[in-house]
């Protein structure tokens, strides 16, 4: 049997056999290690913004795999992508968040913040591009 003649369901099966959880997802593996940059770079915000845009800064990263990882526990493809657009979502709120603290002067690190959320912006689209297909 060919590709070709594969459903979008079917595809969508094999890979849910491939991909044993959303630990397996390359989206959610670098937006892990983007939580952790955003933690350590936060730590060294202005005290007074431990409770403002460090923890809004924080609280968007999160969210990111967070919902990578509840749309890819759901039980359809649908629901699944519904998530990854939510994480894309939060995904923006911390792409303006980081332009907010480069505006302020908080960090010197957040190009590279940037770089990875670009990134994982990218990786995040194209999970939905293959899973509408």
């Amino acid at each position: 049997m060919s590709s070709k003649n594969i459903s979008s369901s079917e595809k969508y099966e094999s890979v849910k056999k491939e991909v044993k959880n959303h630990k397996d997802l390359e989206a959610w593996k670098k937006s892990i290690e983007l939580v952790c940059n955003i933690y350590k770079i936060t730590d060294s915000f202005p005290k007074n913004e431990c409770y403002g845009l460090a923890l809004q800064m924080r609280r968007a990263a999160i969210s990111i795999p967070s919902n990578i990882a509840e749309g890819a526990a759901r039980n359809s493809k649908k629901e699944f992508i519904q998530f990854l657009y939510f994480a894309l979502g939060s995904s923006a709120e911390l792409e303006t968040q980081i332009i907010i603290a480069g505006r302020l002067n908080y960090s010197d690190k957040l190009d590279g913040l940037m770089e990875d959320l670009k990134f994982i912006q990218k990786l995040i689209y194209g999970l939905i591009y293959f899973l509408k297909k």
